[in-house]
């Protein structure tokens, strides 16, 4: 379908952009970010490496999820998605989500306990759901996936 060709060619130079500017974010933004707010308030310098190391970390988790996404929409254009392997590619997606998704609810409960302030913490709460959604979007995915490609090797051997 030109429809379909055209929709993944989109998403994959979105990728490629998203891919890019995770990068300049990752290896420059977020650590001089953090090293300007250590200068800034001096009694919360003691944050600066472990927030950065938390802030990179989420970020390669989005890393993973774009290659992965790559990878799906690979098998769809060879029209190979409804197999073992892209279940593989899904599940890494789901692994990729899940350490985000606890590495999120650490940050959300220890800002939680020390805030002065409810900002941050509701913040931080409507990224947990938000990724908790993602996460559990993906499995029930992951599920639909298991379903379509079980019935497609069903009607290749009946066929």
């Amino acid at each position: 379908m030109l429809t379909e060709r055209r929709a993944v060619a989109a998403l994959r130079v979105f990728l490629v952009v998203l891919f890019g500017v995770l990068v300049v974010l990752q290896t420059m933004s977020l650590p001089g970010q953090f090293a300007h707010m250590a200068k800034e308030s001096p009694e919360q310098a003691y944050l600066r490496w472990p927030a950065t190391a938390v802030a990179v970390f989420l970020v390669l988790c989005v890393q993973v999820v774009i290659v992965s996404t790559w990878k799906l929409l690979t098998r769809v254009r060879q029209d190979s998605i409804f197999s073992e392997e892209s279940l593989r590619w899904v599940d890494v997606i789901v692994w990729a989500i899940g350490a985000a998704w606890l590495v999120l609810l650490g940050v959300f409960l220890y800002v939680g306990f020390t805030a002065g302030d409810p900002g941050l913490p509701l913040l931080l709460f409507l990224l947990v759901v938000g990724v908790s959604v993602l996460g559990l979007l993906m499995v029930v995915m992951r599920a639909l996936l298991r379903q379509a490609t079980t019935l497609r090797t069903d009607m290749e051997a009946v066929i």
